[in-house]
């Protein structure tokens, strides 16, 4: 059965606190390649590798029949301060 935005979309939020979550299919609907943009309060005060060691652990199900995965994963802080970055480039 090919991965699904709603499978990836309810492992994340039932394994870890959510903030801000964008899944895009980037395979034109076959399930094959993933984008994940994810903030958590549970990334505080780790590394970037940290999280996305963690995210990679939550989805290996789901990436073990990908092509293609990648993910953005911030704080909540990070993210905000990402937010306000693309609202100034918007002005």
């Amino acid at each position: 059965m090919p991965v699904t935005v709603d499978s990836i979309e309810r492992t994340l939020r039932n394994a870890i606190r959510i903030t801000h979550l964008e899944i895009e299919d980037q395979s034109n609907g076959c399930g094959e390649n993933y984008f994940v943009f994810v903030a958590s309060e549970d990334f505080e005060g780790k590394t970037s590798l940290a999280r996305h060691r963690m995210i990679n652990e939550l989805l290996k199900d789901e990436i073990a029949q990908m092509h293609a995965f990648s993910q953005k994963s911030l704080t909540p802080k990070q993210y905000e301060a990402y937010l306000a970055e693309e609202a100034a480039e918007q002005a």
